[in-house]
């Protein structure tokens, strides 16, 4: 009778949200203390900003036209960065072996290290955002809030979709170059309204004209959010 006890404890939502955000925390603590993952897509997302300003002709295309695109090239290619070591950190020493092993259920897995992978991308965003606004003299001005709230949500779907075609990917030989070729056709649908979104605020336009590309950004969030998280139980191995 008291054999089971555990088990179903363990997967209760306390439980779940603890152990998602103790592996989260792990995750974070060893990409602190060696910085390789964000240093390389840090020098990547300034360097791409550095790139597209100065190959950019201000009297062909204005700057609230441009910026959007910019953005989200830089934000989902600098993405790919910290996926792509999402699972690597345990294929050292079988260390994935012991995750699966332990009493941890795998959506608490999957949403430990979909939180950590959303903490990294912000952390390059939260220095891609300002150099853009820069380099390419945009007045944000009072819409900052909404701007970082339709990056922060486009992320999380982002984050989530990568994060399980990273589990898919990490036990094979090419994983770096599977990655991209599995997860860029699932960032279409999240990258476009969020470049939309972001392009009728930076030109200035009145937040009714984002709506519907807000509410299909979030329609997009809510699906494969929800579809990975079912999903990924059946891709990882024993």
């Amino acid at each position: 009778m008291n054999t089971t006890a555990p088990a179903t404890a363990s997967h209760r939502p306390p439980a779940f949200f603890a152990d998602a955000i103790r592996l989260a925390r792990k995750d974070l603590l060893i990409e602190f203390r060696t910085r390789s993952a964000f240093l390389a897509a840090t020098v990547f997302a300034v360097l791409a900003v550095v790139i597209f300003r100065f190959t950019w002709d201000p009297t062909a295309i204005p700057a609230f036209d441009l910026a959007p695109g910019v953005l989200w090239v830089i934000f989902t290619f600098s993405g790919l960065l910290g996926l792509n070591r999402s699972f690597g950190l345990e294929q050292a020493e079988r260390a994935y072996d012991g995750l699966l092993a332990s009493q941890m259920s795998r959506e608490s897995i999957f949403a430990g290290k979909v939180l950590a992978n959303l903490v990294f991308v912000a952390g390059v965003q939260a220095l891609t955002l300002p150099a853009v606004a820069l380099f390419f003299d945009l007045q944000v001005g009072s819409a900052w809030g909404v701007l970082i709230g339709i990056v922060l949500c486009a992320s999380l779907g982002l984050a989530a979709v990568g994060t399980l075609f990273a589990a898919i990917a990490a036990n094979t030989r090419l994983a770096e170059l599977l990655l991209p070729m599995m997860t860029l056709p699932f960032f279409v649908p999240l990258v476009i309204p969020a470049a939309q979104t972001s392009a009728v605020i930076l030109r200035g336009q009145p937040l009714d004209d984002a709506l519907p590309w807000f509410k299909l950004l979030l329609a997009f969030d809510l699906v494969f959010v929800t579809a990975c998280l079912a999903v990924f139980p059946f891709t990882i191995e024993e």
